[in-house]
Formats: C-alpha cells, sequence, structure tokens
C-alpha cells in the first residue's frame, strides 16, 4: 500500500471522536517494529520522524525509502502516513521535495508574523502536492531536538490566525511537555484546549508530548478536538526496559554472544506490543 496524506485519517478520527496515534521512529528496525503493531491493531497511524532522526537514518530520502520498502516487504494493507516533527521551515520543504506525505512546520519559536508567513508558504507548496500539513502555535514544554521550552498555553486568538490559513490540524501548547511527565506536572490545560477549539472552529488538534499523559487526560482531550497524539518517549522507554532485561538475565551471551539480532529483539517487540496497545486505547485499532 502507497504512503497517504494524514489528512483523510485524521478528519475521519476527529468526526469519529477517537485519536490516530503517530509513532516517532528512528531506524530500520524501530520503523519495522511500529510497522507490525499498526498492522496488528488494523490501525492508520503515521509514522514520523524528527530532523535529527531522519539525519541519523541518512537523509529524508532514506526515511522514505525505508518506510516504502517495508510497507511492500511486509505486505501491510493499513494506511500510513510518513510525517515530518517538529520541522524547520527548511526541513519542511526538503521533506515536501522527497516524497514525505505529512509535514509538519513549528514556527512557534517566531513572532507570530513571521511564523504566519512561513507557514502560507509551507501550506501553499505542500498543497500544491497533497500533502497534508501541521503547524504550531505556542510552544510544547520539554526539548526536542535540542529546542527547549516550558510548555506555553498558546494563545486562542493566534491559534484562529494560523488555523484560517487552511492547516488540515493544529499543535498547540496546552500544558503537555516532551519527554518524561515530573511529579509535580499540573496536567492538561482543558479550559484553555476549549477555548482554543471555539476559536479555530474545531479543527483537528494535536497533542504533542502523549507519553505518560494519563489515558483519562487523553481521551477528554479528544472529547474537546484532540485527534492526533504523538508518542515517542513512551517507545523509547519500552525499549531500554526490554534490553536491559535481556542483558541482566545474560540472554545476550547465549550461543554466538551478543548477536544484535538477539540483543535487540526484545526491545523491539516491546515496542509492537506497545504499539498495539497505545491503538486501542486512543481508538484507532480497527479502523482501517
Amino acid at each position: 500500500m502507497a504512503l497517504v496524506s494524514a489528512k483523510e485519517m485524521i478528519d475521519k478520527a476527529h468526526a469519529g471522536h477517537y485519536a490516530i496515534p503517530a509513532f516517532n521512529t528512528n531506524n530500520l528496525e524501530w520503523t519495522k517494529s511500529i510497522l507490525a503493531g499498526i498492522q496488528e491493531a488494523n490501525s492508520p497511524s503515521i509514522i514520523q520522524v524528527s530532523e535529527g532522526a531522519a539525519k541519523y537514518m541518512g537523509g529524508y530520502k532514506m526515511v522514505v525509502d525505508i518506510l516504502t520498502d517495508l510497507i511492500d516487504s511486509m505486505g501491510i494493507t493499513v494506511p500510513v502516513a510518513l510525517h515530518l516533527d517538529h520541522g524547520t521551515f527548511d526541513g519542511a520543504k526538503k521533506c515536501i521535495e522527497v516524497g514525505f506525505t505529512s509535514v509538519m512546520f513549528d514556527g512557534s519559536h517566531f513572532a507570530i508574523d513571521e511564523n504566519i508567513a512561513k507557514s502560507k508558504e509551507i501550506l501553499e507548496l505542500a498543497h500544491s502536492k497533497g500533502i497534508s500539513v501541521e503547524c504550531e502555535v505556542g510552544g510544547i514544554g520539554g526539548t526536542e531536538d535540542g529546542v527547549t521550552s516550558n510548555g506555553e498555553l498558546a494563545d486562542p486568538a493566534e491559534c484562529k490566525t494560523i488555523a484560517d490559513l487552511g492547516v488540515d490540524f493544529l499543535a498547540a501548547g496546552i500544558g503537555n511537555i516532551h519527554g518524561k511527565y515530573p511529579a509535580n506536572w499540573a496536567g492538561l490545560n482543558f479550559d484553555r484546549l476549549a477555548e482554543i477549539k471555539a476559536a479555530i472552529n474545531d479543527k483537528p488538534i494535536v497533542l504533542h508530548g502523549g507519553s505518560g499523559i494519563p489515558f483519562d487526560q487523553v481521551h477528554k482531550a479528544v472529547t474537546l478536538g484532540v485527534s492526533k497524539v504523538n508518542i515517542n518517549t513512551e517507545l523509547q522507554l519500552e525499549f531500554a526496559a526490554a534490553t536491559r532485561k535481556y542483558i541482566e538475565e545474560g540472554k545476550d551471551q547465549e550461543g554466538k554472544g551478543y548477536d544484535p539480532r538477539k540483543l535487540l529483539k526484545p526491545g523491539f517487540d516491546a515496542i509492537t506490543a506497545k504499539v498495539v496497545e497505545l491503538c486501542k486505547a486512543y481508538g484507532s485499532a480497527g479502523q482501517a
């Protein structure tokens, strides 16, 4: 099955009151594990990559090639979109050129006028090629690819301005953060989310930092317009825990010893299982 734009699956999720999971990948095996999970869950899904991860994987074109080749060789039949996560202006344009089917332009660190101008240019270019676009207003907390934010609450008026440009889905800060959530985290600000929903005329909203947010908060957010949930840290933690357990049990020394195919398999199996679990939790399982 060919890669698809994320717009149709997001719009269906928005109408059906569930959320599309967007899983960050970091290499070939990570991508393979995610694909196995979404196929098992029969879930339309987004596989996304940060600019740093894309560089690590060999570049944007290599990411496209890895994903399309795996979809073919694994016989994947569920809809899959390839999305750039937290893209720069230049990064988004490069991804549009090489075959990504969805891009995020993160202009949240610019003044609103510059964010508008750059978002508008990316939207025109992407939409001319049938590629979906996510833009951001209000920084998301934590650190993503070296960019740190304190987790602003997005201004509903600014959200409306960006949404009115024609974005397909909007990322807006509502107290969410990247990485692990601290014990004193205040939770999502549902009042601000409701204000943003009203301001943007119920356009689909993206929840960044989905790892670690209690499911009851995610479900409430979905009722208020969230239709895409980003997951990265949760997969990293599952992979690390399973790999660490395998090493501590001494199994990596059996047979050939330190065979990477054996050493890493428990971690990748854990990723697949977590993907299935999250697809079910967010309601996307069975929707393909």
